[in-house]
């Protein structure tokens, strides 16, 4: 059974993304949405922390929302995968359940 978790809260501002990871388990997926686009970016302080994260558990960014942030999508972190509204859609219906992250 695996999880679609989505975290929407920009980690500089609340622990959301981190309480997430904690409870993400292997083979489950991550998708950050919203004001949480921010943490995927490579040059943050949260990108190591995806980096690990990223040999366990599925991790995605919503390109529409890079986009409306003014955010580049070639410079996310690497193993993280920058997908549409349809990618959205895909995981959604991939995964067993979804957990949003509020």
């Amino acid at each position: 059974m695996s999880i679609l978790h989505t975290v929407n809260k920009s980690p500089f501002e609340r622990a959301t993304l981190e309480s997430c990871l904690g409870h993400a388990q292997a083979g489950d997926s991550l998708l950050l949405i919203e004001d949480a686009v921010g943490a995927a970016m490579a040059a943050t302080t949260f990108a190591p922390r995806l980096a690990d994260a990223a040999a366990t558990v599925k991790l995605y960014v919503l390109g529409p929302d890079l986009k409306a942030r003014g955010l580049d999508p070639a410079a996310v972190v690497p193993g993280v995968t920058v997908v549409g509204y349809d990618g959205f859609v895909d995981l959604a219906a991939e995964n067993s359940a979804v957990q949003s992250w509020l």
